[in-house]
């Protein structure tokens, strides 16, 4: 079998922590990223419901989690970064809060906390669980050309390989040794490829190996961020937060604007929390008011951009009825009338959500009575 989705790898993020990326730059890799999450959410869900009907079933319901999991982290902070790109209106400021937000830690959420990744490498991560995910149903990706699969694999050894570097000198080696093997493996696998050989059979279990190692290198990583220095590790936070408190109360100010009634929910600044304490004590409280902080803007990201999402939810029906009316009521004056009033009310800024709704539904059951 075979997944329809093409398999999709991570863009190259531009930039790095604490500085500005160019707006061109920026633009490209957030197409790029864009594109990366729409595909990777099809394949997952063509993942999730070959994973249903899998024999294995219930040992594969952790992995399909973990992998919405990340996927959502990512697709939440992209969400911000478009909110602060601001279709390109956007300064050095700006720059620079977005590429905090995609250099800092991600908050996974319903997974138990904040990842200790970056979004470049929650992506990454995500691609090694999605291959995973498809060797464990054994299944094809959708673009099965061997050569292709063969250059992925050679460009993740090579992730591999600087993944290792990073690794502390009494878990080095091992790493190394399993990178070296996967090289090893994976030449014989080109070779086997130029000859004309079937290696059918053996890219799959190759391609789960390597997304193994990749993950464990990752999640390794993850952890030693984890443990290290307290009062460093708050500081980052609280520059992460700080970012996407500004993302945040943008989108607010947006959904206030745009729709009626919006969301009242406080947006916290975390500048109000003080500078980062240095003793144990009071620095522990700090980062239990920092956890606070996070899930206090999850919150509001989620209030304030479904608002807006109700909003276009109901652009969209009023849409969808009006070419639906097309073909089976064409030219009926009252079902025009209201999608003058529709369109007028959504033309009409702050958006009366209920009203808009009241007609969407007026809309949908005249047309519903004209068959």
């Amino acid at each position: 079998m075979t997944v329809r989705t093409p398999i999709v790898s991570a863009p190259v993020p531009p930039g790095k922590m604490g500085s500005g990326v160019p707006a061109a730059e920026l633009l490209v890799f957030l197409g790029a990223l864009g594109e990366w999450r729409d595909r990777r959410k099809a394949e997952l869900d063509e993942l999730d419901q070959a994973a249903l009907h899998s024999a294995e079933a219930d040992a594969l319901s952790a992995d399909v989690v973990l992998s919405m999991t990340v996927w959502k982290a990512v697709s939440d902070r992209y969400e911000l970064i478009l909110v602060t790109w601001d279709s390109g209106r956007v300064g050095v400021k700006e720059t620079e809060q977005i590429s905090a937000l995609i250099w800092g830690g991600l908050d996974a959420g319903g997974a138990g906390g904040s990842l200790a990744v970056s979004l470049p490498e929650a992506c990454k991560l995500s691609d090694a669980l999605a291959a995973t995910l498809r060797a464990k149903l054994a299944l094809e990706p959708g673009d099965a050309d061997l050569a292709a699969r063969l250059r992925q694999l050679r460009a993740q050894v090579e992730r591999i390989s600087d993944l290792v570097k990073l690794e502390p000198a009494n878990t080095r080696n091992d790493a190394l040794a399993k990178h070296h093997d996967l090289d090893r493996r994976l030449t014989d696998l080109a070779d086997r490829n130029k000859r004309g050989a079937d290696i059918g059979g053996l890219i799959g279990p190759f391609e789960m190996d390597a997304a193994k190692v990749e993950r464990d290198l990752i999640v390794g990583a993850a952890t030693r961020k984890e443990r290290a220095a307290d009062v460093a590790r708050a500081r980052t936070l609280r520059g992460e937060l700080e970012a996407q408190g500004t993302a945040v109360r943008a989108l607010a100010d947006k959904a206030v604007a745009t729709v009626s009634p919006a969301p009242r929910l406080a947006v916290p600044d975390v500048t109000a929390l003080g500078p980062v304490p240095n003793t144990p004590a009071e620095l522990e409280k700090y980062l239990t008011r920092l956890d606070a902080v996070r899930r206090a803007l999850g919150q509001a990201q989620a209030a304030y951009g479904g608002a807006l999402q109700r909003r276009d939810e109901l652009a969209q029906l009023l849409d969808a009825y009006q070419v639906k009316a097309a073909s089976v009521a064409p030219g009926n004056e009252d079902l025009g009338e209201l999608y003058r009033r529709g369109r007028a009310a959504i033309e009409n800024e702050p958006v009366d959500l209920p009203r808009l709704a009241a007609l969407v539904a007026a809309y949908q059951a005249y047309l519903e009575g004209t068959k």
